[in-house]
């Protein structure tokens, strides 16, 4: 698709009641940033029912205009109608580039829109930047089965579209006047071919919400077992935190995949991340390592988790984390 808008948008997803999603309010942090390089607005995408709720928090963390699209048929997210709408708006004012949440709805959403318009979409992005050479975003995400960082431009067509991953970037306000402009884009039931019978709850997940803990203790292969998750959960009630985990104790079923941190599991961002018994693959750490404080407990003093902690603990976590947790009862009583 040709354009000539340097403008750079942000799909901000919503909730039924009208509220907006973490992960697109988190988008628009780093979102200021590239389109100030682009040399265009910040513009945030609504689209739901009721969402005066989601236009507020756009407006609050930077956007400088926000186009809604609010009607029944969008209270509950369908693929036939969100991407009829989503595709109608970028063709009537075409941005230069669209960034989505990696969640269960943006990952079906952004592919279908990709094609639609015919151009490119880099998938579960962890990293944005614009490429000075080239004046294109430069898409970093994990390649060749999480073994290394690829950098990825789109030159040649328009929008450039990503989807990112959750978590990876913080909500930060920045309350701007911003231009809303309500669109009558509006789909036809027969249009509709699907429709959500019930949702049902992941009992599995047993609560874990990692992607809002702002303390998180994760546990790995040095864990030796499921029950060597029994001092993680201590420290990690102790410091009123939640637990995560490293894939390969993730596969070796020791614990819920609801707690995996990393490529294959969640990306967080907490203001404290103690990765115990943690090698530190470049899986693990793309989950991870936007987390204020990184400390690190392993017996490997060449483990590779150590280049990146703020705070290293060379030695056994069945000895170390019982006096931390210890420790951190005795200051709470």
């Amino acid at each position: 698709m040709d354009t000539e808008s340097r403008d750079l948008w942000v799909f901000v997803e919503t909730e039924e009641t009208g509220s907006a999603r973490n992960v697109g309010i988190e988008l628009l942090t780093p979102g200021r940033g590239l389109a100030a390089k682009q040399g265009g607005r910040l513009c945030a995408v609504v689209i739901g029912c009721c969402t005066n709720d989601a236009v507020r928090e756009s407006e609050e963390h930077g956007a400088e205009r926000v186009y809604v699209i609010d009607a029944p048929e969008y209270r509950r997210y369908t693929t036939d109608a969100y991407a009829e709408a989503l595709t109608q708006l970028v063709r009537k004012y075409a941005p230069a580039s669209l960034l989505i949440g990696a969640t269960a709805n943006g990952r079906d959403l952004a592919p279908r829109v990709s094609s639609r318009l015919h151009t490119g979409l880099t998938a579960d992005c962890t990293g944005l930047d614009i490429d000075e050479e080239t004046g294109c975003v430069a898409w970093t995400r994990p390649a060749f089965g999480g073994n290394l960082m690829a950098r990825i431009l789109c030159p040649e067509h328009r929008p450039q579209m990503g989807t990112v991953r959750p978590g990876v970037f913080k909500k930060t306000a920045s309350p701007v006047h911003s231009v809303v402009l309500r669109e009558d884009i509006r789909v036809s039931p027969e249009k509709i071919r699907t429709r959500v019978l019930e949702v049902i709850s992941d009992i599995k997940s047993g609560g874990v919400d990692l992607q809002s803990a702002e303390i998180i203790v994760s546990g790995g292969r040095g864990v030796g077992g499921p029950e060597g998750f029994a001092p993680i959960r201590e420290l990690a009630e102790a410091l009123g935190g939640a637990v995560g985990a490293s894939r390969a104790a993730v596969d070796a079923g020791w614990i819920a995949h609801a707690h995996q941190v990393g490529q294959t599991g969640k990306t967080v961002s907490p203001k404290l991340y103690i990765a115990c018994g943690i090698s530190g693959a470049i899986q693990h750490l793309a989950g991870m390592s936007g987390s204020d404080v990184i400390v690190a407990v392993n017996r490997d003093p060449d483990a590779p988790i150590f280049g990146a902690a703020d705070y290293g603990i060379v030695g056994d976590l069945f000895e170390i984390l019982p006096i931390l947790t210890a420790e951190l009862k005795k200051l709470r009583s």
